[in-house]
C-alpha cells in the first residue's frame, strides 16, 4: 500500500495511526502542499478533489477521505478493532466521533482559517469569527475534561477511532492554532499524555 500525505496534517495523521495500530506495511509518499504537489495532474488523477490523504491499495485502487480509508483498513485487517463490535460500542464510538468532528474540529478549523498563518499567506480572514471559534474551543475543552473524569478513553473502555480523531484534532489546535487547554484541565491532559504514549502515535515536531 501507498499513503499520500503531508507531514502532520490532520487527515493523513489519522490514517497513519490506524496503519500503525494494525501493523500494516505501507509506503509513505510525502507531498509538499506549499508547492501544490497535491494539485498536479498526476495527483488529480488519483483524487480529483486535490486533497490528502490518498491510499493506493495493493489492488491499485485509490481511496480518499480519511475515515473512509480507516474503515477500509478496519475491514482489511479487523484486529485490533477500532470501530466497535457490539451494537452499543458501535453507537458510542460513532457518537463521540461525530461530536468531535462537528462540535470541536469545526471550531478548530474556523480558528485556523481565520488565523495569522493564513493571513500572512495572503488569505482573507475574519478576525471576529476567530474570536468566537477560539472561545468555543476553550468551552469544548471544559466539556472534554468533564467527560474524561475517571476514564482512560473517550468512547468506550478501550482505544478506538474516536480517541484517534480527538487526539489529532487536539494536537492540531495546540500546535498550529495556539489553542492550548488550561493546565487545570487535568483529566484532559491525563488522557492526552496517555494516548500520546502509544507506539502508534508519532509526536508532532
Amino acid at each position: 500500500m501507498k499513503l499520500y500525505g503531508s507531514g502532520n496534517t490532520p487527515n493523513p495523521r489519522k490514517v497513519k495511526i490506524v496503519l500503525a495500530e494494525k501493523a500494516i506495511a505501507y509506503q509513505m509518499i510525502e507531498l509538499d502542499l506549499q508547492k501544490a504537489e497535491h494539485k498536479t495532474p498526476e495527483f488529480m488523477q488519483m483524487n480529483p478533489l486535490g486533497r490528502v490523504p490518498v491510499l493506493e491499495t495493493d489492488d491499485g485502487e485509490f481511496l480518499t477521505e480519511a475515515i473512509a480509508i480507516c474503515r477500509y483498513l478496519e475491514a482489511f485487517r479487523p484486529e485490533p478493532n477500532l470501530f466497535g463490535r457490539s451494537a452499543q460500542d458501535l453507537g458510542l464510538i460513532e457518537m463521540h466521533h461525530s461530536q468531535v468532528e462537528s462540535d470541536f474540529w469545526f471550531q478548530v478549523r474556523t480558528s485556523w482559517k481565520n488565523g495569522p498563518v493564513l493571513q500572512k499567506m495572503g488569505y482573507q480572514v475574519a478576525s471576529e469569527a476567530k474570536v468566537i471559534s477560539d472561545a468555543n474551543v476553550y468551552s469544548y475543552y471544559e466539556k472534554l475534561n468533564k467527560d474524561l473524569n475517571d476514564r482512560d478513553y473517550i468512547a468506550i473502555s478501550r482505544f478506538t477511532i474516536a480517541d484517534i480523531i480527538l487526539l489529532v484534532c487536539l494536537d492540531f489546535a495546540i500546535h498550529y492554532c495556539a489553542l492550548k487547554p488550561a493546565e487545570s484541565l487535568s483529566n484532559l491532559w491525563r488522557w492526552h499524555d496517555f494516548i500520546s504514549s502509544r507506539e502508534s502515535v508519532e509526536p508532532i515536531t
